[in-house]
């Protein structure tokens, strides 16, 4: 059986699918939990750790070609997600490794467009899939165990105040569009991909998720941290407008 299930799994996605629709020998869910793995190995592995660890050199940071993914289902929204994999937009303006996507100019250095790839769009059927199959990994599960988001009222004026002067974190991040840094990935989308544990916990310790990424651990007290990801949540819903 395991033999047979093996040889199963190396045929090409659609015949797979077929075979499971025509003998009726997979039930309807663990055919779509298998192919929308199949579809992540398929599609995705060549560019996203989809099963961890984390890497812990730099060299594996510097050879990163996307996100890790293996912690998907704790980061991202399943609606957006299904939704960016059909329509992809840059999420990081210089791409997984800053440092190989900038060039020289005479005033200053800027992203040389031409070293970066455009994310593949996959159908609506594939997306769909492949969102369900990434929302199932939770290898960051334990990290977001007591986590609570607290809401806070906060002025605009003083979350671009926090966000900008206090906390420093404009060298590196977007907060509108061509607005802010851009080494790390842009954040007036943050609030609508990410989950808001996630956020909190990710900025509470940067290297709890990713060991040798190069955002520092600003230990942010409990209250800051609330107001960052209340003036995420702020700024994505500003850019809606």
């Amino acid at each position: 059986m395991r033999r047979d299930f093996a040889m199963l799994r190396s045929l090409p996605l659609a015949l797979w699918l077929a075979l499971a629709v025509v003998t009726g020998t997979a039930a309807p869910t663990l055919a779509a939990d298998d192919a929308g793995g199949a579809l992540l190995t398929e599609r995705c592995a060549s560019c996203h750790n989809l099963t961890g660890p984390a890497t812990t050199t730099v060299e594996g940071i510097r050879a990163r070609k996307g996100p890790d993914l293996f912690y998907a289902g704790d980061k991202f929204r399943a609606e957006w997600l299904e939704g960016w994999l059909q329509k992809p937009a840059r999420i990081r303006p210089a791409g997984a490794f800053y440092g190989d996507h900038i060039k020289a100019t005479d005033k200053w250095d800027v992203v040389d467009e031409s070293t970066l790839a455009a994310h593949p769009s996959l159908s609506a059927a594939d997306a769909r899939l492949s969102a369900a199959a990434l929302m199932q990994r939770h290898a960051g599960r334990e990290r977001l165990q007591g986590v609570k988001v607290e809401e806070v009222s906060l002025p605009m004026f003083m979350g671009d105040m926090l966000f900008d002067k206090f906390k420093g974190c404009i060298a590196c991040h977007q907060s509108g569009r061509d607005y802010g840094g851009l080494s790390g990935p842009e954040l007036y989308t943050a609030a609508e991909r990410l989950r808001p544990e996630f956020m909190y916990s990710y900025m509470q310790n940067p290297q709890a998720w990713d060991p040798r990424i190069w955002m520092p651990n600003m230990h942010l007290a409990a209250e800051d941290l609330n107001k960052l990801v209340t003036y995420l949540q702020m700024i994505a819903g500003e850019e809606e407008q």
